[in-house]
């Protein structure tokens, strides 16, 4: 049987593969398949030259940031406690300089009433907006731009969506959610309500992006479980070891869809289009990842099958998960996936993942294959053995040292604040880690060499990347679950060159959301998929960076606009940002 009508016929047993019946033959189905002939792996690019280890040096101070997300903890162990929040970084005020947006909790009470929506209080649980100023310290102009907030709040997600030129903010959180319209003068104006993206329940991560190519981005937000303060006493019913409650015992949410109606107007289209399965959502990323120039979503479901909605192009989805590879781990379980990124990490033109999740169950990393299926790439590439046990979260893609390959920067702690009691070889609060790509499809764990910074524990939540010092090198900000937000400065000594390309939509939307860039030095090509989403519950900066290694110059850059436009560039001079702007035709 050919790989491909294996993996169809695999497909059927989607409609009950949320079962423990279902899960068994799937698991037995990949069995039959794993002794099936395989399709020769890509072949990647020839192991680039030895570089150092990363550097990456805690700011936070010294720039004027000052944060601390607040949980709530309580005695009952309300699962919201156990989710920590996210952060954004952008550039608010189109000054060149990026900017952070902290998003926040609100108080509990112990006990809290079923049916309850927890409102912020004071100062403390305000969400908070730091603006970057000319000497590359911060700002708190939080009060001033009018975003302290309302809710329990948890994500963010960044996009221009009137296509205006000044990026919009979108909160998440349990009770409902928040539009922030960017009105250009350092202000903002709650729209949700005027434009009919709040939505209800318990939202975690959402995502700005163009779902039908129409030149406006939509807003995809995913619900976490149904779950309301309920009075349920989880672990040993003795002092210290009550726990909080496994998701299983919750029942599944399906995400909202907002479409784009281009007059500030949004309408909700999740069962309409196909985006509507009934999940346990926490981390979601966008690539096309069949190339047939439309966009796709992955969902990083907790504990239950991960979803990969492929875009059919007439306006419609479906879940292909099983169908291509990536529902379940290599063995065929289930895992607690949490955060997420789309990027090709192995240089071949085709948008890998990676999917963070809890200890003694390996990050998972799917390969793809270029034939609408992907690899579980988790053993081979070392990613497995270095992530056995360690619990991720926030998680991206990155080329730290320019080199012109991408890493992977993960941001740890468990979700058990009392784990160490039940598992004494696992930690509530861990270090941060840094996988470095060796250019062959193997990583190395390059953590505890590259600074200080990874050799702290904390309990690490949201994770947005960016250059906030624009000086050619990728920064990081982080923030943890009940505790303080870290700015981690990319000090790595390299000789590397790099480029950052600033994408301006005409025909396509602004940001340039969707976008396929691929950029080709002496040394072969790298692609990269526009998106300010992806991670847990976080949005990083929109421009697009490259390391170039030791080439001065990138020989050309190819762009695919979602529009369908064509662009390319050629012998594009290196070490500095390049403003690109999406031609007529």
């Amino acid at each position: 049987m050919h790989r491909r009508e294996f993996l169809k016929s695999v497909a059927a047993l989607g409609a009950v593969s949320q079962s423990s019946a279902g899960m068994k033959a799937f698991a037995e189905a990949l069995a039959v398949q794993n002794a099936l002939p395989q399709a020769a792996p890509a072949q990647p690019s020839p192991v680039h030259a030895a570089s150092v280890p990363g550097q990456f040096a805690d700011v936070t101070a010294a720039r004027g940031v000052s944060f601390r997300g607040r949980a709530s903890h309580t005695s009952q162990k309300y699962l919201p406690e156990t989710m920590g929040s996210g952060v954004a970084l952008f550039d608010y005020d189109n000054d060149g300089r990026l900017d952070i947006f902290f998003v926040n909790g609100a108080p509990l009470a112990d006990p809290t009433a079923p049916g309850t929506i927890p409102r912020k209080t004071g100062p403390e649980y305000w969400n908070r907006l730091f603006h970057q100023k000319p000497d590359g310290t911060f700002e708190d102009v939080t009060e001033k731009a009018g975003l302290q907030g309302v809710g329990y709040d948890m994500g963010v997600a960044i996009g221009d969506y009137d296509n205006d030129g000044f990026a919009d903010i979108y909160v998440t959180g349990f009770g409902g959610n928040r539009l922030y319209h960017n009105n250009g003068d350092g202000t903002f104006t709650d729209v949700t309500e005027a434009s009919g993206t709040g939505g209800s329940g318990w939202s975690t991560s959402a995502l700005w992006v163009d779902l039908d190519n129409d030149g406006r981005l939509d807003l995809v937000v995913l619900r976490y479980m149904q779950w309301d303060f309920p009075d349920i006493w989880c672990g040993e019913h003795r002092d210290g070891y009550r726990s909080y409650c496994h998701p299983d015992l919750f029942p599944n949410a399906a995400p909202l869809v907002f479409h784009n109606e281009g007059n500030g107007r949004f309408t909700e289209v999740s069962q309409k289009i196909g985006i509507a399965l009934p999940g346990k959502g926490l981390g979601i990323s966008a690539a096309d990842y069949d190339g047939d120039g439309h966009v796709d979503l992955f969902v990083a479901n907790d504990s239950m099958t991960e979803f990969l909605y492929h875009n059919k192009g007439n306006g419609s989805f479906e879940d292909a998960g099983l169908l291509a590879e990536i529902a379940v781990d290599g063995m065929g379980n289930t895992y607690a996936g949490m955060g997420t990124d789309f990027q090709d990490y192995d240089n071949d033109g085709r948008p890998d993942l990676i999917v963070t999740n809890l200890a003694n169950q390996k990050y998972a990393l799917y390969q793809n294959n270029g034939d609408g299926s992907f690899s579980y790439a988790s053993y081979l590439s070392g990613v497995g053995g270095a992530t056995l046990l360690h619990s991720g979260w926030g998680v991206r893609f990155l080329d730290y040292d320019n080199d012109g390959w991408k890493d992977i920067l993960v941001a740890q702690g468990h979700v058990i604040d009392n784990i160490e009691l039940t598992f004494p070889q696992l930690r509530y609060r861990e270090s941060m880690m840094l996988l470095r790509n060796l250019g062959n499809g193997k990583f190395e764990d390059v953590s505890a060499s590259s600074g200080e910074v990874f050799q702290q524990r904390w309990a690490g939540r949201g994770l947005a990347c960016g250059d906030f010092d624009n000086d050619g090198r990728l920064d990081v900000v982080v923030t943890t679950n009940d505790g303080p937000a870290y700015l981690l400065r990319n000090e790595t000594s390299t000789r590397n060159h790099w480029i950052r390309l600033y994408l301006v939509g005409h025909t396509s939307n602004r940001d340039g959301i969707g976008a396929v860039i691929k950029l080709t030095t002496p040394a072969g090509a790298q692609w990269w998929t526009v998106s300010t989403g992806g991670s847990y519950c976080s949005s990083s900066d929109k421009r697009a960076h490259f390391g170039l290694g030791s080439a001065t110059e990138a020989t050309s850059i190819e762009i695919r606009w979602p529009s369908g436009i064509r662009q390319t560039l050629h012998n594009v001079a290196g070490d500095r940002e390049v403003r690109i702007e999406e031609p007529s035709a």
